[in-house]
């Protein structure tokens, strides 16, 4: 099994909620099939939505930006 990219994880939770809104049970007297609650996808696209803009910009990472001085001729 291999690990997922976060944008490969966030467009798994984001088809997730897709499917939540175009049917949320179905199935035919005892038998039903209850799809994920969309407040839990929900949450899991908004930490996704974070770590994947971290990744991606940086941001939360501490930028230390020392500079060389450049050597006279």
């Amino acid at each position: 099994m291999t690990v997922k990219t976060t944008l490969e994880q966030l467009e798994e939770v984001q088809t997730a909620i897709t499917k939540v809104l175009e049917a949320q049970a179905a199935g035919q007297a005892d038998k039903t099939i209850t799809r994920a609650r969309l407040d839990m996808l929900t949450a899991r696209e908004e930490a996704l939505l974070a770590r994947y803009k971290a990744e991606t910009t940086g941001a939360g990472i501490p930028h230390i930006n020392i500079a060389i001085p450049k050597r006279s001729a």
